[in-house]
This record gives C-alpha cells, sequence and structure tokens, in this order.
C-alpha cells in the first residue's frame, strides 16, 4: 500500500491490485468502494472496441521513491504496458504511458477512477461541481440520471448533451463536495485536447470519471505528458474553482486577452446590451414555418421601441428563423428570408437607433432533408458531390446520420479537420462575414465551440479523436475572426475554454442545470475577466410551471451576464425559445420593470465590476426560497433563492451584489450588517 498525505489529506493507494483504497479529506473518508484505477479502450482495424482495466494485469512492478511512486502494468493478453506515476507537491499528479505493440489503436485511457460516497439525496452527505453549461452543483445522481443530462459514454455519433471538453464542459475539471472541505480533480492540459469529464452512479457510488482522447493512429503509443491533478481545500466549490483559475492564468490560450486588453471587444460591449430575441417565422422551435406578425423584419420596429424606452437600454436585436434556407438546416443560411434588400434596411434602422443586429445559426451539420420547411431538400447534391468525404466518419469508416437536433433536420455532421469540411464551411459562412450584422451565434448546436467526433481514416487527421480537434476548431475559427473582423461570435453554451478568445459573446445555458442540480456561475468565476455572454433564449428550460422570468434574469444579471428577453409575435414576453405552450407566460410589466431597475442599477452603480472585474467569492448570507416545478419531470421540485448575489473584485476595491427578483423588500444580514434591497431591484455594498 502506498500512501501520500498532504495538508492533513491522505490518499492510500494499492497498486498491486489496482484501485485506490482511500482518501481522507481532513480525517473524513471519501472512498467508498473499489473501481479499477486506470481503463484502457483499444480498437481493431474494423473499428471493434475492446477494453481492459487495471484488474487485467498479471504483473504490477512499483517504485516508490520518498512520496513519488511509478507502477508498470503487464501480463495482459495482448503485448501492452501500463505506466503509472504519482508525484507533485498536491495530493496527486498522475501521469500514464501506455506502449502499444498490438497494431490496435488505443483510443481512450480513464484514470484515475475513483468510487465514492453517494450524494447528499441519494443517502449520503456529498455534491459534486461540474463546469457542464457554465457550471452546477448535483447532490442527486438518480435525477441526473432520470434527465436529459444524463451521463453516456461519449461516442460516435455526437450527441448533443454528451458531457465532453471542449464542448458542454467548458473547463478542464470537476470537484466532489464533502461538506465543508472538497476534493478537486484537475486535467492540467495546456493544449486543450478533447476529454469526457463526468460522474455517473456504479453500486450505490459515484465515479468520477476523466476520460482522456488520445488523438494518436494504430500501433502508437500514447504518453499522457500533462498531468491529472487531485487537490484538497477547505470552503466552498469557489475554492476548487480557484485551484483551476490559477492553473488556467498560468496557461491561457495564446489569443486570449483580459477584456480591458483586448482590442477586438467592440465599444457596445460595455452598455451591456438587453438581447431581445425573436423568430420570424413560427411561433417557437418546431412550429410551421409561415411568416408571423414579426416579418417583414421592420413590423419589430414598433415592440423595439417600446422596450428599448421602458428599459432605457441598447438592444441586441437577434433574429431566430431568419434563414432562407430552412431554419436550423445549416450550414447554408444565405440569403436571408425575404431578401437581401429589406434584411439590410431594418439593419440600418436598427443601427440608426443605436442599436444591433444578430442571427442565428446552426453549426457544422450538413443538413440533406428540412423537417421544418418541406422543399428543403439538398440529398441530390450530397450524392452528386460525394460531400460524404467531408462528413465525420465512424471507427468503422462508415458515415452515420447525426444526432443533432433531429427534430429539425436530417443530415450528417462536417468534419472541419477535412479539407472538404472546411471549404464548404467557409463558404456558406462567407456572406455573414460580409453582412451587416454585428453579432452571428455561428456555432449554435455546437455547444461550446467544439467540434464533433470524427475517426476517419481519410481526413489527414489521427485515427481517435483528440487534441488535433481542438487545433483544427481554433484555426478555422482565427481565419473566421479575421475574415468577420469587426463583428463578434458565439456560440450555444459559452465557449469552451480554449475558444473563449474567439467566440467572445454566447448564449449561457445555465437553466439547462435546473434538470439535474443548481446552476452556479463557475464559468464566470473562472472567465469573466476576458468575455461576457448573455442570458440566452432559455432554450429547455425546464421551469415552465410558474413565471420565473424574473429569477432567471436575476441570477443572469448577478452572474455578469447580459440580460435577455424572448419576443412573441404578438408583443407578449415568452417564457423561453422552446416552450410550446402559451397559456402561462411571464408577467411583461413586472419583467420589463425589473429589467429597467437592473439596467439603471448597472449604469450607476455596478458597470466597473460586472463589465470586467474579477468574480470572488461572497461573504455568506442567509435567503429564503421560493419551491418551483420542474416542468419536464413528474411531479419533481428544485427551490430559488429569493435573493441572488455575487462578489467582486475591480482596482483593489470588492463589492458584493445583491439582486431581489421578488415583489417585496428584503433585508439580508452578513457580518453584522443589514442590507435591505428593494423589490425587483438590486443592491451593492463595499466589503
Amino acid at each position: 500500500m502506498f500512501t501520500r498525505t498532504k495538508n492533513d489529506c491522505t490518499m492510500s493507494v494499492d497498486f498491486e491490485n489496482g484501485y485506490i483504497e482511500s482518501i481522507r479529506l481532513y480525517g473524513k473518508e471519501i472512498i467508498n468502494g473499489k473501481t479499477p484505477l486506470f481503463s484502457v479502450g483499444m480498437r481493431d482495424e474494423a473499428g471493434n472496441m475492446e477494453v481492459f482495466t487495471a484488474y487485467d494485469a498479471k504483473k504490477c512492478d512499483v517504485s516508490i521513491c520518498g512520496e513519488d511512486v511509478s507502477a508498470v502494468y503487464s501480463g495482459f493478453d495482448k503485448d501492452v504496458k501500463i505506466y503509472i506515476s504519482v508525484c507533485g507537491e498536491c495530493l496527486a499528479e498522475w501521469y500514464i504511458k501506455v506502449e502499444n505493440n498490438t497494431g490496435k489503436l488505443v483510443e481512450w485511457v480513464k484514470y484515475p477512477d475513483i468510487a465514492l460516497k453517494p450524494l447528499k439525496k441519494n443517502g449520503g452527505d456529498a455534491s459534486v461541481l461540474c463546469t457542464y453549461n457554465e457550471g452546477a452543483i448535483c447532490d442527486d445522481i438518480e435525477q441526473r440520471q432520470r434527465s436529459w443530462f444524463r451521463h453516456r459514454e461519449q461516442e460516435y455519433p455526437s450527441f448533443g448533451s454528451h458531457w465532453i471538453f471542449p464542448n458542454m464542459i467548458s473547463s478542464q475539471f470537476q470537484c466532489y463536495l464533502a461538506g465543508d472541505c472538497g476534493l478537486y480533480i484537475g486535467v492540467h492540459d495546456a493544449e486543450r485536447g478533447v476529454k469526457g469529464i463526468s460522474f455517473f452512479p456504479d453500486n450505490g457510488n459515484v465515479i468520477m470519471q476523466q476520460k482522456i482522447f488520445t488523438g494518436i493512429d494504430a500501433g502508437e503509443d500514447f504518453n499522457c505528458e500533462y498531468p491529472i491533478v487531485f487537490d484538497t481545500f477547505k470552503g466552498t466549490w469557489h475554492k476548487g474553482a480557484e485551484i483551476y483559475r490559477q492553473w488556467f492564468e498560468n496557461n491561457l490560450p495564446s489569443n486570449v486577452k483580459k477584456i480591458k486588453d483586448n482590442p477586438n471587444i467592440p465599444e457596445w460591449y460595455k452598455d451591456s446590451p438587453l438581447v431581445l430575441t425573436y423568430c420570424v417565422r413560427g411561433m417557437h422551435d418546431m412550429d410551421e414555418m409561415s411568416p408571423n406578425a414579426l416579418f417583414p423584419y421592420e413590423n419589430a420596429l414598433p415592440y423595439i421601441d417600446e422596450i428599448a424606452g421602458r428599459v432605457d437600454s441598447r438592444l441586441l436585436v437577434l433574429l431566430m428563423h431568419w434563414e432562407g434556407t430552412a431554419p436550423w438546416a445549416p450550414p447554408y443560411v444565405w440569403p436571408p428570408y425575404g431578401g437581401e434588400e429589406m434584411f439590410n434596411r431594418f439593419a440600418d434602422k436598427l443601427h440608426q437607433k443605436n442599436h444591433l443586429l444578430g442571427v442565428y445559426c446552426s453549426g457544422f451539420s450538413w443538413t440533406i432533408k428540412s423537417n421544418l420547411v418541406d422543399d428543403y431538400d439538398d440529398g441530390g447534391r450530397y450524392e452528386k458531390e460525394n460531400l460524404s468525404d467531408a462528413m465525420c466518419a465512424a471507427p468503422d469508416g462508415s458515415v452515420n446520420l447525426s444526432k443533432i437536433c433531429t427534430g429539425q433536420r436530417s443530415g450528417y455532421d462536417i468534419c472541419v479537420a477535412s479539407s472538404p469540411g472546411r471549404k464548404i464551411l467557409d463558404e456558406a459562412y462567407q456572406p455573414l462575414f460580409e453582412s451587416s450584422v454585428d453579432y452571428v451565434q455561428i456555432l449554435d448546436q455546437n455547444h461550446g465551440g467544439g467540434q464533433y467526433l470524427c475517426h476517419s481514416k481519410k481526413h489527414g487527421h489521427p485515427s481517435a479523436p483528440g487534441k488535433w480537434m481542438t487545433a483544427s476548431m481554433r484555426e478555422l475559427l482565427d481565419g473566421w475572426n479575421c475574415r468577420g473582423m469587426g463583428k463578434l461570435f458565439g456560440c450555444e453554451s459559452a465557449a469552451a475554454e480554449p475558444f473563449i478568445g474567439n467566440l467572445l459573446f454566447s448564449d449561457n445555458r445555465f437553466e439547462l442545470n435546473w434538470h439535474f442540480g443548481q446552476p452556479v456561475p463557475v464559468y464566470q468565476y473562472i472567465y469573466h475577466e476576458y468575455l461576457r455572454n448573455f442570458q440566452g433564449n432559455q432554450c429547455s428550460n425546464t421551469l415552465i410551471v410558474e413565471d420565473t422570468m424574473c429569477a432567471r434574469v436575476a441570477y443572469s444579471f448577478a452572474a455578469g451576464d447580459c440580460m435577455t428577453l424572448v419576443l412573441l409575435a404578438d408583443g407578449r414576453l415568452m417564457t423561453n425559445w422552446s416552450n410550446h405552450d402559451f397559456n402561462n407566460l411571464p408577467d411583461k410589466e413586472k419583467t420589463l420593470l425589473f429589467v429597467s431597475n437592473l439596467t439603471k442599477f448597472y449604469k450607476e452603480k455596478a458597470k466597473p465590476y460586472l463589465y470586467d472585474g474579477r468574480m470572488i467569492e461572497p461573504l455568506d448570507f442567509k435567503t429564503d426560497y421560493m419551491t418551483v416545478h420542474l416542468g419536464h419531470y413528474n411531479n419533481a421540485e428544485t427551490t430559488l433563492p429569493l435573493i441572488y448575489s455575487s462578489a467582486w473584485e475591480k482596482d483593489g476595491e470588492r463589492v458584493q451584489i445583491f439582486v431581489n427578483h421578488t415583489d417585496s423588500d428584503i433585508t439580508v444580514e452578513l457580518s453584522g450588517k443589514s442590507v435591505t434591497v428593494k423589490a425587483l431591484d438590486a443592491q451593492i455594498i463595499k466589503l
């Protein structure tokens, strides 16, 4: 048994038998069972997967030098050796190497897997901090597995809710929170290669998964040159996020600058415009695509004028279902529905009023057939031009239909690293780069800005997914930023870490986390000094039973994001973009009053902090909660605080902001201070 001790915490590993025996955080044991220390996924030439683990080794040679250790596993039923080493100044830095003499492909390694005690609502007292959709705390793993965002193994064809980095997972770490302390598990990879970072239940335990895609070809060895770090902390989730933030700031992506130093940030960014989004065809995401009352485009101007006047804010008008081809049927979007002349006339009028124009696009799929517009069918072109060579392929070389947004379209996923794939995308989106729009959510459906998994042997990239995917995306986005100079680009969910220098304004999808936990602003804690996002169209928000619009606005505003309203064609506000029930809509008068008050608060008091300040851990305070229902789950409930709060640092000053989304004044107590926050308003105090 090998044991390391750091900061009153210990880890004991039984290398010979291939598992972690114990992890004690300040005297508290968190290990709850045994699971193989590592697993390896290997494919043969036909694409068949075989998985073997530490338990399959017949021999393990261990070498210990002080508090460092190395172990060599051999004697498998294949000619493979696995090298594991543990070192570092923290509890552990783990390294792995696979010596492969089989001629097969080592596609991924998972290590070090650990089986931890149950979460709070599953018989334990713990929770998990993850960076899925910008950050969440989960204390009910069974609810997570019942949700749309349950754990699925990350594999081809890509699935929209895979827990994969850089994609729905924005940062390379997660934490196991055990009361007043926690275990930090961080993958400190400066090249930001592709990984599955997740957690899931197994025989009553919580398995914390780090799945590293190798990015190599068949027959090659894999040497993971960066560590997976185990570190420990006392306190809230902020302490775990701080460990990662320090690593990130010491290993910035090459094009990442703070907002204050970034010449690519437009002047309007500082205005924190209210995003007003709506469709010009249909009423919601899956509706019939006949034009609604907001088409022609100028029909929306009276509502735009009304809302801008009521809230005293600059607007970013963000159009949906504007494509002249078929909505949500990428990559071809141009010309706009109704033609360029009508579209440009609308853009000119917005700009004359000092507003901005943006459009949603739908990423890297290639649409054969639209399910929303019957006459959009590109199947003939796909066959004639042999476009399958541009698409993501399976391990056996086949090209399978995409699993992304299948209700809206049928098609395939484009591989960005293939020359024909990149040519398709560059040509399809070039008109946008030359257009009059100010903002393009160019990668809706590509959560976080990541590309989809591809195993093709024809594209010139390795057979296994890996760091080449991140590099190819960066190259593509760097080119788009140059060609669309002066415009901002974004993606669905906030930009994952390697792409934050390219995608500077995105549709933050924090509301998705209510499906399985509570949203927390991990993303803003780490990255807010470098970019801002907006509240988004709230697609798939599950809080649809009660009117929670003001609560969601409060969360977004306190986190430092720009507020967003979704407009119906008759001028009412929409609960969220994908909600098809119009019987329970937000209170428009109340919502506009709240947005107006927060806009004034931003301009007069909070701008220095919410624009480009550094988020810090807030002082603890007590607030009451409201109970709301999760509309997609029978009888499931969650709670929302009546006061949302965040703390910030700027130029040596520290403040805490409180946002009250209720109809009554609320007084909170913290550190001996009483703070009264008026109804539908915000307050700021110096710390």
